[in-house]
């Protein structure tokens, strides 16, 4: 994946680095969210209960709650270098799920995903995750974190394979609300550091 930006890590600079609203993958295509995607982002994977069982944020109980979640898409890509994506089959331009970028600071960011069932367990995930972090190095973050639920063992397993070191277990991070309503649930929680000009890091 070759992003059309510079290495340089001067905050001034940074303000300016943008990532594509458009990566392609061996098999995958992850854009940037589009106003006219809200029923398909409803109905294939944001209002499944099994699917969206372990997210972090609620289900989709009407379109409006999507329109809302394109807003928030929106506002993200306007104030940092770049927010959600959605994932298509590249073959077909079929809708499987969503990952992204959330930024914290300029060097700080959290992703994550979420897919379809029928996009279950064929390494979709593994391959947008992938395109993250590579898309995490170009725009110039420092630290990229992501936390699952603990018994999220298969999302794990995914962060493990794209480089993430285990950072520990930690109680009641989070709260789940289609999983256990109100509740702090403990998560896995895991890393990927990203060396700085002149900088040699050991978890890349």
């Amino acid at each position: 994946m070759d992003l059309p930006f510079g290495t340089d890590r001067d905050p001034a600079a940074r303000l300016i680095m943008k990532g594509p609203e458009r990566i392609e993958t061996a098999r995958l295509v992850l854009r940037r969210p589009l106003r006219g995607d809200a029923d398909g982002v409803f109905t294939r994977f944001a209002s499944d209960p099994e699917v969206t069982r372990f997210m972090g944020w609620p289900r989709h109980q009407t379109i409006d709650d999507t329109h809302t979640f394109l807003t928030f898409s929106d506002a993200e890509w306007e104030r940092w270098p770049a927010g959600p994506y959605l994932i298509e089959f590249k073959a077909d331009s079929r809708l499987l799920g969503s990952t992204g970028l959330c930024f914290e600071t300029e060097t700080i960011a959290s992703t994550g995903y979420v897919l379809a069932k029928d996009a279950w367990g064929v390494g979709y995930a593994t391959e947008a995750l992938a395109a993250m972090v590579e898309l995490a190095r170009q725009t110039g973050v420092l630290t990229l974190w992501a936390a699952c639920h603990h018994l999220h063992v298969r999302s794990a397993r995914v962060l493990e394979k794209c480089g993430f070191a285990y950072d520990g277990l930690r109680a009641g991070l989070a709260k789940f609300p289609n999983f256990n309503p109100g509740q702090d649930e403990d998560c896995r929680c895991y890393s990927r550091d990203f060396p700085g000009p002149g900088e040699v890091s050991g978890r890349q």
